[in-house]
This record gives structure tokens, C-alpha cells and sequence, in this order.
């Protein structure tokens, strides 16, 4: 998938080699949620068995995977008159309440448990990251106090609050930290993490597919 940015697979390979792998990559990774699925249910489900620490939360996990799952994978069929209909032993005025649409199982969930706990959850995280940058970016040298404003204009940036505050100073500053400071600094930044990532990933997968990697089997 990298060479396919630089050459032109479909005369290399005689055909779109990337569409292929992406395939493979699709198929890879539903074999790889199913796994995921099955690791989260079978670890926590044996610390509820145990009544290990916090088993509470863990039987909470288990319930909510099977909650948010099983309502929204059980198959619909469209009947003859253009309705829904599941099996012959769910009432057919039930059916809008299995699948992923609207008003189903699987909606209500999402819309009124699952999306107001995680905004909550980035709503104390924005706490918990400005008490970090406290304690990290404090203003010992040059360069400690270029990164505590550059976080600090960031923080306020991203919150209505502070863009306000932002705007007493001009109308063009939030503007301005969004083109050079998000879409310039932190753009080149990130994408040199990433570039590191991927060669990290690519050479841990070689060492793994050669048979030198063997610490995710249990072996030193």
C-alpha cells in the first residue's frame, strides 16, 4: 500500500494490487473484531466467575457488549407487503426495535447512554489534561515555556469559551492559531510520529511473520 503512492500498481502488478490488499485488510480485520469481541467477553466474564476487584464494572462490560450487539445483529427480512419481520416468534410491531435504524435497541443506546458517557468522559479529560500540562510545561527554559503557551492557546482555542476570549485580542487570532499552530506545526509534528509509528509497526510485523518476534505467544 506505501509503493502504491509512488508507483503505478495496475502496470506492476497487472491490476489494482491496492484494492486487493484493501480487501484482505477488510476481511483481516472482521476476523479480528470477532477475536476482540470473544477476548473482552471471555477476560472480564471469568472476574465476574472469580468476583475479582471491581467485578461490578466488569459484569457492566460484558452486559453492555451484549446489549449494544445482539439487538442491532439480529436479521431482518422484508416481508411481502414491504414490512420488517424477524423470526416467527418476535411480533412484527417489534420489529423497528432490532437493526441499527432509527428508534431500534441499538440507537436508543447510542444516542442516550453510550454518546452522554462519552462526553462526559472527554469532559474530565480536559481536566485532568490541563493539570497535566501544569506540572509538565512548566516554564523552567526557553524551550518549556514556547511548548506551556503553545498548549495554552491551544487549550483556549478549542473551547467556545476561550475562543471568545481569544477574539477580545482579534478577530483573526483564532484563525491564526488554527492555520499555522493546528494546520502547520502540529501537522508536521504529527505526521513525523506517524511516519516513526508505521516504520515501528512495519518492522515489528516482519519480526513477527520471520518468527524473531514471539512475545505475543507468551515466550521471552
Amino acid at each position: 500500500m506505501v509503493i502504491s503512492f509512488f508507483f503505478d500498481n495496475e502496470q506492476i502488478f497487472g491490476q489494482k494490487a491496492e484494492e486487493f490488499v484493501l480487501q484482505w485488510v477488510t476481511i483481516v480485520g472482521g476476523f479480528a473484531l470477532v477475536l476482540g469481541v470473544f477476548s473482552i467477553v471471555r477476560v472480564n466474564a471469568r472476574a465476574v466467575a472469580m468476583k475479582s476487584r471491581d467485578w461490578p464494572f466488569k459484569l457492566m462490560t460484558v452486559v453492555s457488549v451484549f446489549a449494544m450487539a445482539v439487538p442491532a445483529m439480529l436479521p431482518v427480512s422484508k416481508s411481502s407487503n414491504g414490512g420488517k419481520v424477524l423470526f416467527s416468534i418476535i411480533p412484527e410491531s417489534w420489529g423497528s426495535l432490532f437493526g441499527t435504524g432509527p428508534n431500534s435497541i441499538y440507537d436508543w443506546l447510542f444516542n442516550y447512554l453510550d454518546s452522554p458517557m462519552m462526553e462526559t468522559m472527554f469532559a474530565m479529560l480536559a481536566f485532568f489534561i490541563a493539570s497535566a500540562a501544569y506540572r509538565a510545561f512548566r516554564a523552567r527554559s526557553a524551550d518549556a515555556t514556547l511548548l506551556l503557551l503553545t498548549a495554552l492557546l491551544v487549550m483556549l482555542w478549542r473551547v467556545p469559551m476561550g475562543e471568545a476570549f481569544l477574539r477580545l485580542f482579534g478577530d483573526s487570532v483564532p484563525d491564526y492559531i488554527n492555520t499555522f499552530i493546528m494546520n502547520g506545526f502540529n501537522v508536521a509534528v504529527q505526521r513525523g510520529i506517524i511516519i516513526g509509528a508505521a516504520l515501528g509497526a512495519a518492522s515489528m510485523s516482519l519480526r513477527i511473520m520471520l518468527g524473531i518476534e514471539r512475545t505475543y505467544m507468551g515466550k521471552g
